[in-house]
Order: structure tokens, then sequence, then C-alpha cells
């Protein structure tokens, strides 16, 4: 059971980190403010429910995995005491971060799909997505380090 469990916590960091890498990548790749426009006004609303799922499948199977190790209990430890600790403490705040810039992102995208943005929630819009994902890629490199201590 935990291996499936793993196995789909793995499938969705790949869907959600993969989807994140295709659209900084159209961002970069895509000439000219017509074709982003246009990319991203079909694209956006179905690339938002797609992410919107994985990052729930993340978190879910994320968290029976975490109560399944029984990782809470290396969270109270001095870091000094445990680097599975530090690690698993500074991995749930970056899922936070993520999870809560998400929702800032994904209530300024609904709000204004086909709609002009104003300065404010383009600027918002943007930083959020590019901490996104940045954020993505350093919760990546500590799960590596998890899976590391903990194999």
């Amino acid at each position: 059971m935990v291996n499936v469990v793993l196995y789909i916590h793995i499938l969705a960091a790949t869907a959600w980190i993969g989807g994140s890498l295709l659209l900084f990548a159209l961002g970069i790749l895509l000439k000219g403010k017509e074709a982003q426009a246009q990319t991203y006004e079909y694209l956006g609303p179905i690339y938002g429910y797609f992410e919107t799922f994985w990052l729930i499948v993340l978190i879910s199977t994320g968290g029976f995995l975490f109560f399944h190790f029984n990782l809470i209990s290396v969270l109270t430890l001095d870091i000094n005491e445990s680097t599975l600790g530090y690690m698993m403490g500074n991995k749930l705040f970056y899922v936070g971060t993520i999870t809560l810039l998400t929702i800032i992102h994904m209530r300024i995208a609904l709000k204004t799909h086909k709609n002009t943005r104003t300065t404010l929630q383009k600027i918002v819009s943007r930083a959020s997505s590019m901490m996104i994902f940045l954020l993505n890629l350093v919760v990546l490199w500590y799960a590596m380090q998890l899976r590391h201590i903990l194999s």
C-alpha cells in the first residue's frame, strides 16, 4: 500500500513540476504578446485545473506518507539532533508557501480570465507564478534529500 501511495506521490510531483516547466518554457519561447495571450487564454484554465488536481494529490499522498512514517516526531527535534527533522520542516514550509501562492495565483487567474488585469494583478500574478516555479525546484531538492535519508 505504501509503495502505491509513494508511486502516486511521485507521479503527481512529475505532473506538477512538469506542468510548471512547460508554462515557464512557453512564457520564454513564445514570441509576441498576441501569441502569448492566445495560448494562455486557452491553455490557462485547463492548466489551472490540471495543476490544482495534482497539487491536491501531492498534499494528500504526502500527508499519508508523513503520518505513515511518523515523521511528525522528527519535527520536534533540535536541528543538531536531526537532519531529517530540519529537511522535513523546510520541505513542509516550502510546500505550504507554494500552496498559498497557488491559491493567490488561481484567484487572480479565475477573476481576470478574458479580462484586462490591473498593474497590481499582473505583478502579483507573475511574481507568484515565478515563486511557485522556483520553490518547486527547492521542494524537489528537499524531496531528494529526504528520500536519501529515509532509504
